[in-house]
């Protein structure tokens, strides 16, 4: 029970109401694979109520709403079987009400210039459901096409950001119960974006301006977002060197000495890392011969360096902005 070619690709919503939504595209937005849609119809009968010719699945609005009651349910544990005849409407029982972090996302801000997603808030959806369930190989499925196909800056604004944010919300109110599904959604997004793909041609300042160094400042342990510009900077096809967590002063130092580069990136997440002598020590760092010295920018990432500007450095507020900064800077 397969689906044309031409069908894959759509997007849930894609055509008129009447002819209803694909398999492929109910999957992204539900957060599940197309075999378990296939698989919970054989077993359970929740299924569209319209096939098309006898081979293609047509789901409709009221089949869409079947399914997500359907992964509701199961996200919060209820067993399969329970949950499909809770959502098929056929138990005397009214259905638990449950919430999941999919239901804490709200509708994110628009990105300007950005490959549109259709329906960010669905992918956001479909995402935090699989993360819920903890179903690791739909996670990264989803999370390696959203970065081939919308890139490295509209997958982390637009879906990344807001679900570890609702996830990140339903774990403070819930306690540790949503603990694992933070964890899992974190290791998988770190992996997608290690694996993001560069340009197809390099970059023209690859052989020209030095590297751009990114680093966390000692005591800082959260590096994600510092891991979304660097792969931001590969796919632009711009050099990097990527230190990572909590690295030493004076391990920073000797590298800028030695790389000479364009930029440093320094990443702290809360105001007690954020270091702003080893800022202004970084930005005065030198190299090269006696009368042609050079010194590196420096821009300041992450919500710890709130508060004053420090002259001569940059504070850009988001990825977008510290990529069109960094560009600028190599000449890109």
């Amino acid at each position: 029970m397969g689906e044309s070619r031409s069908d894959q690709g759509r997007e849930p919503g894609a055509g008129s109401a009447e002819a209803g939504v694909t398999t492929g595209a109910l999957a992204r937005r539900l957060g599940v694979s197309p075999t378990t849609l296939r698989s919970w119809d054989r077993r359970y009968g929740v299924g569209p109520a319209v096939r098309s010719d006898g081979r293609h699945r047509r789901w409709m609005p009221q089949d869409v709403a079947m399914l997500e009651e359907m992964c509701r349910l199961t996200a919060a544990g209820v067993p399969p079987a329970e949950a499909a005849k809770a959502a098929k409407g056929g138990s005397d029982q009214v259905a638990p009400e449950v919430r999941t972090p999919a239901d804490e996302l709200g509708p994110p801000a628009p990105t300007a210039g950005a490959e549109p997603l259709g329906d960010p808030r669905q992918e956001c959806k479909g995402l935090a459901r699989a993360a819920v369930r903890l179903d690791a190989p739909s996670v990264e499925d989803q999370l390696t096409s959203l970065v081939t196909r919308h890139g490295v800056v509209v997958g982390w604004e637009e879906v990344m950001v807001p679900t570890l944010h609702a996830v990140g919300r339903k774990w403070e109110s819930a306690g540790d119960r949503y603990v694992e599904v933070e964890h899992l959604l974190s290791w998988h997004i770190s992996r997608v974006l290690h694996r993001a793909p560069g340009p197809a041609r390099p970059g023209a300042s690859a052989g020209g301006a030095g590297p751009v160094v990114l680093a966390c400042v000692p005591g800082e342990q959260h590096c994600l977002p510092l891991e979304a510009l660097h792969a931001g900077l590969v796919e632009q096809g711009l050099p990097t060197r990527m230190f990572g967590p909590a690295v030493p002063p004076e391990a920073l130092t000797a590298a800028v000495r030695r790389l000479g580069p364009a930029a440093v990136v320094l990443w702290s997440q809360t105001r007690s890392t954020a270091d702003r002598p080893l800022a202004r020590h970084i930005a005065a760092t030198s190299w090269g011969v006696k009368g042609a010295r050079s010194h590196p920018v420096v821009l300041l990432g992450g919500p710890g360096w709130a508060g004053r500007l420090e002259p001569g450095m940059l504070r850009p507020p988001g990825l977008r902005e510290a990529l069109t900064a960094l560009l600028g800077l190599a000449g890109g």
